[in-house]
């Protein structure tokens, strides 16, 4: 098993990192670590909402930066840079043909089974989150699809790799390169953040925290 130190150890490597070292390049195998961690990360009901878009063409990554003002120096300079993309409305509705058929196919579950989850989920959405529209439903759901973020950043800083999580774009503006340049139905899904990975340059500056007592309560 991993020790505790390990992981915290890890944990106190990890920052946002701004420049990446363009010499270094993360092996397929490393990457392919990252992602997986991504795949195995919870979600609500289990439905996994989320669709991931490495970008390693330079053109694309070029394009990018129009929209993308926090992201300019990671585009340049990260080894692998991915597009955290979150399913919407058409995809994630109770009654939708995706959450039938993942509970079907991906799932496995028995059609009884089926139905009962799936009237659990309709009422989750009609009332105990109060879903009960578009925009709450996407907002619902790119929720989850920061877990996974989480996981790959903590997961990548474990194997001594940086990252830097980014919300600096044009949501519009990206969304429509998506669509005419990555051909990604807008319709279906949507930009929730970036992130970038590769080797740090430069060594950041030491963590400040609150304590942990000024986080937590114990009742």
């Amino acid at each position: 098993m991993i020790t505790k130190e390990d992981i915290l150890k890890a944990y106190q490597f990890r920052h946002a990192c701004k420049i990446f070292d363009t010499s270094k390049k993360i092996n397929d195998s490393d990457m392919a670590f990252i992602l997986d961690t991504g795949l195995l990360s919870p979600s609500s009901f289990g439905f996994e909402p989320w669709h991931f878009v490495v970008v390693q063409n330079p053109e694309l990554r070029t394009k990018l930066k129009e929209s993308a003002w926090g992201a300019t120096a990671k585009l340049d300079t990260a080894s692998h840079f991915v597009l955290g993309l979150t399913m919407k409305a058409p995809l994630t509705k109770y009654n939708s043909s995706y959450i039938k058929n993942f509970m079907r196919d991906v799932q496995k579950l028995p059609q009884n089974v089926i139905e009962q989850k799936g009237e659990a989920y309709k009422a989750f959405q009609k009332s105990d989150f109060d879903l009960s529209n578009d925009r709450k439903l996407f907002d619902w759901a790119s929720k989850q699809c920061y877990i996974p973020l989480a996981n790959m950043m903590t997961s990548a800083a474990m194997i001594g790799i940086d990252s830097c999580p980014i919300e600096g774009f044009n949501k519009l503006v990206s969304e429509n390169i998506l669509k005419e340049d990555l051909n990604i139905d807008t319709n279906l899904y949507g930009l929730s953040y970036m992130v970038a990975f590769g080797y740090r340059v430069n060594e950041p500056r030491p963590k400040t925290r609150r304590n942990l007592n000024q986080i937590v309560t114990y009742k």
